[in-house]
C-alpha cells in the first residue's frame, strides 16, 4: 500500500511539475522579488486637464460619478472628444452648463465619408462654424480618416486630400485646434512574429492586426497627417498618442522642430516613456510647451500610472495592461514646472474658453 501511495505521489507530483514548466506567454506573468522604495500616486500633484477624454452619453448622461471620480485624481476639467455634432452637440453643453459648468469641454466631429460629392465640404464647414459657435472648443478627428473613410467615389480618403483644405483652414480661422489620431502602433502593419513587440496585444485582440498595405502602408498614412500639418501652419494641431512616435522621441522631436503648429498628447502611451525615464526626461524637458497631459480611455484606476511615471523617480514598478507593456516602468520625475505646463498650461493655452480660475498661477 505504501509503494502504490508513494508512486501516486510521484506521478501527481510529477504531472504538476510538467504543468508548472509547460506555460503560454500569455500566462507567464511573474510576481517581482525586487524591493525597492516608491509608492503608488493616487492623486495628480497638480490640478489637471485631461485633453483626451471620452464620454459617450453626455447629451443625457448623469455626470455626477464622472465628476467624483475627477475630483479624486485631482482632474479639473475633462475635454470630452466626442461631441458629435448639431442637436447632440448642443444637448451636451446645456448639460455641463446646468449640472458642472467649467469641469467639461466638448470637441465636435466631422464624418468624413462621402468627400467629394457635390456640396459637401460647404455643409462640412457649415456645421463646423455652427458647432464652435455651439460651444465646441474644438475638432476631433477620428483615426477612421486615413483608414476606413471613402470618398464620393468609394477610394480611400487620404488625410491630406486637398477637398478636406476648407476644414482646417476653418479651424485655424475660428482660433480651435484640432486634435487627430492617425493610424496605430507601427507595429500592427508589420509581421506577426516572435520579433513584434506587440505580439501579444496582436494575439489577444486579432482585429488590430492589418497587412502591410492594409489599407495603404502605416508610413505612408502617417505621412499624409504630417501633409496636411505643413499645409496649414496658421491651424493648430494636438497628435494624439504622440503620434506613434513615443518610442521614438529623437524622430518626433525632429518633426516638432519642422512643425512648429504640432503639438502631442501622451493618451495611451505612457508605457513607451516608462522604459525610457533619462531620455524621455530629457525630452520633455526640452519640448515642455508642445505636450499635453491625456488619457483617452476612461478608466480611473488607470490614472496613478500616469501620475507616478510623470512624477516620481520610482523604479521598476508594473503597468496597468500587460499586453500593452510586458515590461517595468521607471519614473520620470519631472520638474514642478514641467509638471504645470504638460498638467494644465499647456491645454489652457491651446484650448480656448477653458476656467483658468480652477488652476494656480
Amino acid at each position: 500500500m505504501k509503494t502504490k501511495y508513494y508512486l501516486i505521489c510521484v506521478l501527481l507530483f510529477a504531472a504538476y511539475s510538467s504543468f508548472s514548466q509547460d506555460i503560454s506567454f500569455e500566462d507567464y506573468n511573474p510576481k517581482s522579488t525586487l524591493v525597492v522604495p516608491g509608492k503608488i500616486i493616487k492623486k495628480a500633484k497638480f490640478p489637471f486637464i485631461d485633453v483626451h477624454g471620452h464620454q459617450y452619453r453626455m447629451p443625457t448622461q448623469n455626470l455626477s460619478p464622472v465628476v467624483a471620480a475627477m475630483d479624486t485624481l485631482n482632474m479639473k476639467i475633462m475635454v470630452n472628444l466626442s461631441g458629435r455634432t448639431g442637436d447632440d452637440l448642443i444637448q451636451s453643453v446645456a448639460n455641463i452648463n446646468k449640472n458642472f459648468p467649467g469641469r467639461f469641454v466638448v470637441f465636435c466631429n466631422i464624418n468624413f465619408e462621402g468627400a467629394g460629392a457635390e456640396g459637401w465640404i460647404e455643409e462640412k464647414v457649415a456645421q463646423l462654424r455652427e458647432d464652435v459657435k455651439n460651444g465646441a472648443r474644438g475638432l476631433k478627428v477620428y483615426k477612421s480618416l486615413g483608414l476606413r473613410n471613402t470618398d464620393v467615389d468609394g477610394k480611400r480618403l487620404a488625410i491630406d486630400d486637398p477637398r478636406l483644405n476648407p476644414i482646417w483652414k476653418t479651424c485655424g480661422e475660428l482660433g480651435v485646434p484640432v486634435l487627430i489620431h492617425a493610424a496605430d502602433p507601427k507595429s500592427f502593419w508589420d509581421e506577426f512574429d516572435g520579433d513584434n513587440e506587440r505580439w501579444l496585444e496582436l494575439k489577444t485582440h486579432p482585429r488590430r492586426k492589418r497587412d502591410a498595405n492594409n489599407p495603404a502602408p502605416w508610413e505612408q498614412i502617417i505621412q499624409e497627417q504630417h501633409n496636411m500639418f505643413k499645409a496649414h501652419p496658421n491651424t493648430t494641431f494636438i497628435n494624439a498618442h504622440m503620434g506613434w512616435f513615443a518610442n521614438n522621441l529623437g524622430h518626433l522631436g525632429k518633426l516638432l522642430d519642422e512643425m512648429p503648429n504640432m503639438n502631442v498628447g501622451i493618451g495611451a502611451i505612457i508605457a513607451e516613456l516608462g522604459r525610457q525615464p533619462r531620455f524621455a526626461k530629457a525630452f520633455f524637458i526640452k519640448y515642455q510647451d508642445r505636450i499635453l497631459f491625456g488619457k483617452d480611455s476612461w478608466k480611473p484606476n488607470e490614472f496613478p500610472t500616469y501620475f507616478r511615471v510623470l512624477e516620481s523617480a520610482d523604479e521598476y514598478f508594473p503597468y496597468h495592461k500587460k499586453y500593452h507593456a510586458f515590461w517595468p516602468m521607471y519614473g520620470l520625475d519631472l520638474p514642478d514646472e514641467v509638471l504645470k505646463k504638460v498638467y494644465y498650461k499647456n491645454a489652457l493655452r491651446i484650448v480656448p474658453g477653458l476656467d483658468k480660475s480652477l488652476f494656480p498661477n
